[in-house]
Formats: structure tokens, sequence, C-alpha cells
């Protein structure tokens, strides 16, 4: 069985990489790749509740992804709709 800690520290990695891939992400120009950038610290943070508790790593993982794709795909239609080339 793994560690413990390997759950823990790679969680921490992919948040902290993750929130670094998001702030580049903005001048990435296809929409698939944001969200994929979004989603890496959301599978982090998810890998940190792990250590904890399964059922608070599922709810969350689920929980973040629902909300960061509606509000992605929300700001991707309202760019769209002003013209502005995504």
């Amino acid at each position: 069985m793994l560690d413990i800690h390997i759950w823990f520290y790679t969680g921490c990695v992919l948040v902290v990489l993750g929130s670094i891939a998001t702030v580049i992400g903005p001048g990435v120009k296809d929409p698939i790749v944001r969200t994929l950038n979004t989603e890496i610290p959301a599978v982090g943070l998810s890998m940190i509740f792990l250590t904890y508790n399964h059922t608070i790593a599922l709810l969350t993982f689920v929980a973040s992804t629902v909300i960061i794709t509606m509000i992605l795909l929300r700001a991707i239609i309202r760019l769209e709709e002003m013209g502005a080339k995504v």
C-alpha cells in the first residue's frame, strides 16, 4: 500500500503547478486548454483531501469541477458575444 504522504505531497505539487498554469491560462487561445488548466488544481486539492477522508475528496472534486466549468463556459460565451477572438 502506498504511503499516505505520497498522496499529500503530490496533491500539493499539483495545486501549485495548476495554479501557475491557471494564471498563465488566459494567454492561451484554446478554451479546452484553459479548462484543463483549472482542473489540475482541483485534482490536487482532491488528492490532499484524500489523505483525510475519501468522501470529502470526492465531493470537493465534483463540486470544484462543476463550478469551474460553469464559470469558464459563461466567460467564453460572454467573450464570443462581445466579438472577442477566443
